[in-house]
């Protein structure tokens, strides 16, 4: 018998793992973006997980108002918005 993944585990494997680097990194993505070896490998996977997001809000087909909110969320709150978007933003 085949079964199919639920489509939110994918989101929830991502929040966990996000939550476990969450100490990794300064408080903004502007931080990681201009010091990405720095903080270390996690802050590099942070920041290649928020530049994917940021790209999959704005090729969305949300409103201006709802990507600009998304982008804000993940911009300057780059784990906790990571993990809001995938279990709370994608459509």
């Amino acid at each position: 018998m085949h079964t199919k993944t639920p489509v939110f585990l994918p989101a929830l494997l991502l929040g966990l793992s996000t939550v476990l680097l969450a100490g990794c990194g300064g408080p903004n993505l502007l931080e990681r973006i201009n010091n990405p070896w720095g903080y270390g490998l996690c802050s590099l996977i942070i920041l290649v997980l928020d530049i994917i997001a940021l790209l999959e809000v704005a090729g969305s087909d949300r409103s201006f108002g709802d990507k600009v909110l998304w982008g804000l969320l993940i911009f300057f709150f780059p784990v906790g918005g990571l993990i809001l978007y995938y279990l709370f933003g994608r459509k």
